[in-house]
């Protein structure tokens, strides 16, 4: 296995955990008789110990080396996933939610960080497809956990069973990743990492992005119902075609980036998912509002692997980049759901993407931030063009 699969299992398998997770909430909620407002909380306590986790990510693996950082981290995660639903109680289901969000948080910072070296040593653009694959590894466990519970199996045989079967993936794959200690006598990231000037700049790209994920994700089904009449199929297919498409784009945008570099693709996906957010604003019909969506997907989909590759060569520590603005998206996606409900329920559901519209239009405006700085320690490039060049450029391979 070359360096490059490795480091897409790991992506593939990261996606799994959340996607398998996410089809057994109702059965979690059902054995312990949770009501909205605890459920709520307790599906609150992952983001909640992402943001505990993520600051200190890029100082263990400073310490212990990227690759033994992510292969310990993505193990863990995979043990987790079997906690909640062996909670016997509320009460053990909080700990075990926040245990998940701090592993999870933790991992996806340092493979990210991790990523993004290997992406430097190969003089190509690799992270958006990275993304890609993680996309498609959370919708292949979601299927199967679909059809796991549509079947009846306890969640807490499902969960376990998929939770040994992905960690020994991950222990496999991780064996391939290349080792990259820090360079002796390297000064040791922050103990928290908080955003500096430049960080919190290029996170705001992050934020408009991923405020328009969260929102679509969660929002799309009760819209296409209640705004454009389809039917419950038809309103739950939405999801997975807004999904498809941020996966296929994200698959396909890494030959993008090296022809046109990281500012143009990301401002040209704002002015795709403005269009979307226009048809989904204006639709009456289920089709159109579905379109909306997937153009959405499509024009969004790139904007978080660029902003984490464009952390990572502005700091001189990769990892303590990508923390910074994973802290900010976390918090972006958290509250984009919320936002958008309250929005709807004060004003109306087109008047919420109305807002969601406008906010994917700062995309284009902000996306400057994401153009590489010449002398930055992380760089490892002078210009936009010869930082992520395509692979008919004489790239490197794994």
């Amino acid at each position: 296995m070359s360096n490059r699969s490795a480091i897409s299992a790991v992506f593939a398998v990261h996606g799994a955990v959340a996607g398998t997770f996410a089809t057994r909430v109702p059965w979690i909620e059902h054995r312990l008789g949770l009501g909205p407002t605890l459920l709520g909380l307790a599906l609150l306590c992952p983001s909640i110990g992402a943001f505990a986790g993520m600051p200190m990510a890029s100082r263990l693996a400073h310490r212990v080396g990227g690759r033994t950082a992510t292969r310990g981290l993505l193990a863990a995660w995979c043990a987790v996933l079997a906690l909640p639903a062996l909670a016997p109680a509320p009460g053990w289901l909080f700990p075990a939610m926040l245990l998940f969000g701090v592993t999870s948080g933790m991992c996806d910072v340092v493979m990210n960080a991790h990523a993004l070296t290997l992406e430097r040593r190969l003089r190509r653009s690799i992270i958006s497809g990275l993304h890609g694959l993680w996309c498609v590894g959370s919708l292949a466990a979601g299927g199967v956990g679909i059809l796991a519970a549509h079947a009846g199996v306890d969640a807490r045989l499902h969960l376990g069973t998929v939770a040994l079967a992905l960690l020994g993936a991950g222990v496999l794959a991780g064996r391939q990743l290349f080792p990259d200690r820090a360079a002796p006598g390297a000064p040791a990231p922050r103990r928290f990492a908080l955003p500096g000037r430049a960080i919190l700049a290029i996170g705001a790209v992050g934020f408009c992005g991923t405020f328009a994920e969260g929102a679509s994700a969660d929002w799309a089904a009760v819209y296409l119902t209640k705004v454009a009449d389809a039917g419950p199929g038809l309103a739950a297919a939405s999801f997975t075609i807004f999904m498809s498409c941020m996966a296929a784009t994200r698959l396909a945008a890494d030959r993008l980036v090296g022809r046109i570099g990281p500012v143009t693709l990301v401002r040209c996906g704002g002015a795709v998912a403005v269009l979307g957010g226009v048809l989904v604003v204006t639709a009456r019909t289920p089709w159109q509002g579905i379109t909306g969506f997937a153009l959405l997907g499509v024009g969004v989909a790139t904007v978080v692997p660029m902003v984490f590759a464009a952390a990572a060569a502005t700091e001189a520590n990769a990892g303590e980049g990508v923390a910074g603005v994973a802290t900010i998206t976390y918090l972006s996606g958290l509250t984009a759901p919320a936002v958008t409900g309250w929005t709807a329920g004060a004003f109306s559901y087109p008047a919420a993407f109305t807002m969601i519209t406008c906010i994917v239009a700062m995309i284009t405006v902000t996306a400057g931030a994401l153009r590489p700085r010449t002398g930055t320690a992380g760089a490892g490039a002078p210009s936009e063009a010869a930082s992520v060049p395509a692979s008919s450029q004489g790239a490197g391979r794994s």
